[in-house]
Order: C-alpha cells, then sequence, then structure tokens
C-alpha cells in the first residue's frame, strides 16, 4: 500500500508540473490579472478534459482513485505531452512495474556476447547501462571518449552521478547543463518506473545534500525514456567532438540500455566516420592495455 501511494505522489507532482506549463490563452480562456501560481487552474484543466473539479483536485492530490485509459488519453491531449511524456503519465498511472530479481544488475548467463556486441561497434563509442543508469560495459572507444571506466568506483559510473560530483566531465562536456538535465530526466523517469526500488531514493537523496544544481532541476519532474540526442565534449587529447547519439534496447533485458555514439565533424573539420580517430596514434589494441582485463565487480571480463 505504501507503495502505491508513493506512486500517486509521483503521479501527482507529474500533473502539476505539467499543468503549470500551460498559458490560458492557449486555450483561449481569460487571462485573469491575479495568478498566484503559473499555468491553468485545476478547474479550467477539469473543464477541458471534461472531468469534475472535485475527481480532478482528487487525482492531483494523488487520491487512490481509477482512471480510465480514455480519461489519461484526453489528459495527455490537454497537458500537450510529448511521446514519451505520455507513455509515463499511463505507467504512473497504473501502478509502479514490480522489482526485478536479484540478478537483473547482472549480465547474465552470457556476458561475452554483450561484450562482442559492444566491441563490435568499433570506433563508435557503445555503452551497457543498466537500471540504476550504471555504465557496466563499454567498449574501448567508449572508453577513450568518455574517459576511463575502468578506473572509477561503481558510484562514478553512475551516469548521472558523474555528470553532476565528477569535475571531469564539468570540463568535458561542452553543453554541461543540457546533459546534466537530461541525465535528471533520464533517472527521474527511472525513479518512476521503480517506485519500490529504495536504491533510486538513496541516490536521489545523495545528490540533492551534494548539488545544487540537481535540487533546483529534480523539481521540474522532466523525464526522457530515452536519449537520442546530440553532444559535444572537449576531448583532452583532440579537443572538440560532436556525435549523435542513439539507444538501443536489449529485447531479452528491457532495463538494459545500449547507447551508441557516431561522430560528427569536429571543429578541425576531420570526419571521423572512418578510422582516423584510432589511426592518429589511439587504436587501443597498439597504444594501451585493453580494458576487458582490467573490468571488476559488475563488469564484464
Amino acid at each position: 500500500m505504501r507503495e502505491t501511494g508513493k506512486h500517486r505522489t509521483q503521479l501527482a507532482d507529474f500533473l502539476k508540473t505539467r499543468r503549470a506549463r500551460l498559458r490560458p490563452e492557449q486555450f483561449d480562456l481569460p487571462a485573469y490579472s491575479r495568478r498566484r501560481k503559473p499555468g491553468l487552474r485545476r478547474e479550467e484543466l477539469a473543464q477541458l478534459v471534461g472531468v469534475g473539479v472535485s475527481w480532478y483536485t482528487w487525482l492531483e492530490q494523488g487520491r487512490d482513485i481509477n482512471v480510465s485509459d480514455q480519461i489519461l488519453s484526453r489528459l495527455a491531449d490537454v497537458l500537450q505531452l510529448n511521446e514519451q511524456e505520455h507513455s509515463h503519465l499511463f505507467l504512473l498511472a497504473r501502478g509502479p512495474l514490480p522489482l526485478p530479481d536479484e540478478q537483473s544488475n547482472e549480465i547474465g548467463e552470457h556476458p561475452a556476447a554483450y561484450q562482442a556486441i559492444l566491441d563490435g561497434w568499433g570506433i563508435y563509442p557503445a555503452l551497457l547501462v543498466d537500471r540504476h543508469l550504471n555504465v557496466i560495459a563499454w567498449n574501448e572507444s567508449g572508453n577513450r571518449v568518455f574517459g576511463d571506466f575502468s578506473s572509477r568506483s561503481e558510484r562514478n559510473r553512475n551516469a548521472v552521478w558523474s555528470t553532476f560530483m565528477d569535475p571531469s566531465q564539468r570540463e568535458r562536456l561542452v553543453h554541461w547543463e543540457q546533459a546534466a538535465r537530461r541525465s535528471i530526466a533520464l533517472l527521474r523517469a527511472r525513479s518512476d518506473r521503480y517506485a519500490n526500488e529504495t536504491w533510486f531514493g538513496e541516490l536521489i537523496t545523495d545528490l540533492h545534500q551534494a548539488s545544487p544544481e540537481f535540487r533546483a532541476w529534480w523539481s521540474e519532474h522532466d523525464i526522457l525514456l530515452t536519449c537520442h540526442d546530440q553532444n559535444e565534449i572537449n576531448h583532452p587529447l583532440i579537443g572538440s567532438l560532436a556525435f549523435q547519439g542513439t539507444t538501443l534496447v536489449v529485447p531479452e533485458r528491457p532495463d538494459l540500455l545500449c547507447p551508441v555514439h557516431w561522430f560528427r565533424l569536429n571543429k578541425l573539420g576531420i570526419d571521423f566516420d572512418g578510422m582516423p580517430f584510432f589511426e592518429r596514434g589511439l587504436d587501443s589494441r597498439k597504444n594501451i592495455n585493453h580494458v576487458s582485463s582490467l573490468r571488476t565487480g559488475n563488469t564484464l571480463r
């Protein structure tokens, strides 16, 4: 019951933040001069959705009431949710997912197969990320581009923690705030999805205490299920690198994600669509020890 209540609280917060983003003039409603809070009023949203004010108020208060798919879809339309937010609204309304079994953060019976897939991307940086957003495996290009994962602690291999708390990431990420907000949105979506899991609460509490930016942005309740954005980093050896990312899902393990990145042009105009990135003295097989021999803990050997 307590877990269901927590999920309802997340649903209430999500609805409030989305309602606050709407403006009366978007719906030809009177723009009253005195509004205590930004966005539509509850009664205005209820009218647009076609439900009673009391019923919607109960929903936004996190009460345990039934909501039909039709009403949820209407809510999503009026709140102008994107596709990922639409899916997230349904997840919040239907309750938390059951916790994966204790082995779910491990690769399972075929670690070599996962590593072979990552290595098969060659010069394109590829990672394997668990439901906690911990980087648990990587190819050599990913290691060279994003920093040595093998030398990091388990906490520092968490994508959100390292973005906010590792000073080198602030230097490496050209658009640090954009990347940090994106990481929060990914964490929010995962923590809402697995609302029963205390691990997320512990990480979020630690980040609240350690980072003023995290404290300021967490309350916005942005969510992101997968990431396909463009990124730019300041690489310590070759300067500015721009790349496009996409996220693949492991069919038999939907709690695992595989972000893959391909290079665009850097500011010097060098095209990394071929092999120059590694041919210019960065070929891991010739110049550094292969990271797979160093991996420990939850990573692949």
